[in-house]
């Protein structure tokens, strides 16, 4: 063939090839066979061997793994990628849907022609946005905080539904004049010319997540907890060889690109004219809140046998103008709500219980059960958080009993059925010593609580390591649960302290640890030597002492001078006496005591001693703005419009006032945004100040 003759074969290759794919990934209708696929293929590939100047980017053959990255690139968002807010109830719902119809009314739309809902899955994956420039795919990335996300465009590319170059012009006609919108043919021709973004969810069926987990166990590694959580650890795969050999799905969800589409339905439409997987044969379009509440069923009925996970429905306006009028509530669109399916429950049974030891030194019953897969993930104990709750639950050893996945997470013991006894079920004993060093344990004031009081105990030192690495302490990423503990067992960590003397030669001679990791670890111990004196003060694990209390531990002792380092910190603490910290404000008794013995044990000082050597710096707080709101006690409920919650906090705090966690009777202001929940009732009750967001930002400027 001639060189013309080549190149027209090869973009026919592909045209075809992309068609194929489409029919077989996104419509499931396949047209040809799979020898027919195969042969289709091994010719796009052999002539474009032959002629590499005309192998493109965009061609199927380049559905492979590229070489790994060190790490992703940012990437900002061209319009922010929001979350949605969700509801659990028929009640929340029809509440919701009051609201929504309200403001509806208010933006000056009528009911008749506005009000109609298009309701689909929603799918518990990893949301991502896909941008094509001239019909090309060239960037994919994840949705990160909403503004700025992760370059993930490689891994992407190993996606079989995603196309690397959007349908040929001949096949876009036909399949709009196919759902009657060839109206828009001439816009989406001109967008297919410039830039078009796509967004969805990248999903892992059923089937593949099993098949994956019993590939772990057969090479001893560890099985992955559910399909969400593999998905989205595949798709962020520094290496996406490893994304290739893992088949990943892509749904389409938005198209926020404007081709002229009016309704949230043309645009689900126009996504499968594309090439995307759209749901367009499942979605429905509901007029009333019954309809919402059928599909909302059916669905739920066919929860267990669809071949992916889904943790409840989306249902939002249809008609796209309404939809972006209502504009936003928090982080989430007026017009749209995630409306979740209750938690999954499982029966499972109480094989044992054993009390775990945190880093306050408080023993925690938990219950191991005989393995049982809840809502994808294999569940195998559960927290009974202390022996008031087995004393409510009546629970005992060999017990039959009810398991949910509160929120789909957290395992949760929710009912004994008694009527399963046998009776050789064994009553539930009250350790009298603690479980990992032998040492006598003590209750609480309360009665409720359990705690060891040996600062030295084993099971106390691997609770307060977790709690030492945590995002609110050191934030020293990479160190989980497993790791630490391999590190303990190891004896490379016996306190905190040691985690800053680590190599990479100590933890790259471990089993399961390589190079890459190795350094990672050390880079990031390495990154969190600067720290905020808040964030060090929360990290030391004083018994009693939290967020808040660290926080007006840490405006006490900057009062008495410059605090650059460990050393000086401790200084300055051991000048303030038992009484002196009594007088803090919400400062009891209990807590004065904790803290003035905490800065003034030996151990302490022989800590830190070693954080100092270790180069720890401790950063002070930002400057008061002012002192206008000087020692007045704030608390936060609900979702503000305007800004997150944290950062009007950091606002308050920067004109000199106080944020509270719970309501009480010296709470000077309760600022309320949307949903505000039970703290509302309460601090009415109380008579609290309640200030709305706008008399809020009026106080505080």
């Amino acid at each position: 063939m001639a060189k013309e003759e080549i190149k027209k074969r090869i973009e026919k290759l592909k045209e075809e090839i992309n068609y194929h794919n489409y029919l077989y990934h996104v419509l499931d209708n396949p047209m040809i066979s799979d020898e027919s696929y195969d042969d289709l293929f091994k010719e796009l590939r052999k002539l474009e061997n032959a002629n590499p100047q005309l192998k493109t980017e965009d061609s199927p053959t380049q559905k492979t793994g590229g070489d790994a990255l060190n790490e992703f690139k940012k990437v900002k968002h061209q319009k922010k990628m929001l979350s949605l807010n969700d509801l659990k109830t028929k009640d929340e719902f029809k509440d919701w849907d009051e609201r929504v119809k309200k403001l509806i009314i208010e933006n000056g739309f009528s009911l008749s022609n506005n009000s109609e809902y298009y309701c689909e899955y929603k799918f518990d994956g990893l949301a991502i946005s896909l941008i094509y420039e001239k019909g090309v795919f060239s960037l994919g990335a994840t949705r990160g905080d909403g503004e700025v996300g992760e370059d993930i465009t490689d891994n992407l590319k190993t996606v079989r539904t995603i196309p690397l170059k959007l349908f040929a012009e001949r096949r876009i006609k036909d399949a709009l004049n196919k759902y009657d919108l060839g109206r828009l043919a001439e816009n989406v021709l001109q967008g297919l010319n410039n830039k078009i973004e796509i967004r969805g969810e990248i999903i892992i069926d059923k089937k593949e997540f099993k098949k994956i987990n019993k590939d772990q166990e057969k090479k001893g590694l560890p099985i992955y907890s559910n399909p969400r959580n593999l998905a989205a650890g595949s798709i962020r795969q520094l290496d996406s060889n490893i994304t290739r050999g893992r088949k990943l799905i892509f749904n389409g969800y938005d198209l926020v690109t404007d081709l002229g589409q009016k309704t949230h339905k043309e645009s689900h439409i126009l996504l499968e004219v594309l090439g995307f997987k759209a749901n367009n044969n499942i979605n429905k379009i509901c007029d009333n809140v019954q309809d919402v509440f059928g599909f909302y069923d059916e669905i739920m009925q066919k929860r267990d046998k669809l071949e992916f996970e889904i943790d409840g429905i989306v249902v939002q306006i249809n008609r796209i103008n309404v939809f972006e009028k209502l504009g936003l509530i928090g982080k989430g669109p007026r017009a749209g709500i995630a409306f979740k399916f209750p938690p999954i429950e499982g029966v499972s049974k109480v094989v044992d219980v054993k009390w775990q030891v945190g880093r306050t030194g408080v023993l925690t019953p938990v219950a191991f059960l005989e393995p049982i897969r809840i809502g994808g993930a294999r569940v195998t104990r559960s927290t009974l958080h202390n022996k008031e709750e087995i004393k409510r639950l009546g629970l005992k050893i060999g017990d039959t009993v009810i398991v949910t996945r509160s929120g789909d997470v957290i395992p949760k013991i929710l009912k004994v059925l008694t009527s399963m006894r046998i009776g050789d079920e064994k009553d539930i004993e009250i350790p009298n010593k603690c479980p990992m060093c032998g040492s006598k344990v003590v209750f609480d004031k309360s009665g409720i609580l359990i705690r060891c009081d040996n600062l030295q105990c084993p099971g106390r030192n691997e609770g307060y390591l977790n709690h030492f690495v945590s995002r609110q302490a050191f934030n020293i990423k990479g160190l989980g649960d497993k790791i630490l503990k391999k590190l303990v067992d190891e004896c490379l960590v016996t306190d905190v302290s040691d985690l800053f003397d680590l190599e990479e030669g100590d933890l790259k001679v471990l089993d399961r640890f390589g190079e890459k990791s190795s350094q990672n670890i050390i880079t990031n111990i390495n990154k969190s030597k600067n720290i905020n004196i808040n964030k060090f003060i929360f990290a030391l694990g004083i018994p009693n002492i939290g967020k808040e209390s660290a926080e007006i531990i840490a405006n006490r002792l900057l009062k008495l001078g410059k605090i650059k380092n460990p050393a000086k910190l401790l200084k300055l603490a051991r000048e303030l006496s038992e009484e002196d910290f009594d007088d803090l404000p919400d400062f009891g008794e209990t807590m004065a005591k904790s803290v003035f013995e905490y800065f003034n044990s030996e151990h302490t000082k022989k800590l830190f001693d070693k954080l100092n050597k270790a180069g720890i710096l401790i950063e002070s707080q930002k400057a008061l703005v002012n002192q206008k709101l000087k020692d007045l006690k704030f608390l936060f409920s609900g979702e503000l419009d305007s800004m997150p919650r944290t950062k009007a906090q950091e606002m308050v705090k920067q004109r000199g006032g106080v944020i509270k966690e719970t309501v009480t009777k010296t709470l000077d202001y309760l600022v309320v945004g949307s949903k505000p929940g039970s703290k509302l009732e309460k601090a009415k009750k109380l008579g609290v100040k309640v200030l709305d967001e706008k008399e809020f930002l009026k106080l505080i400027k």
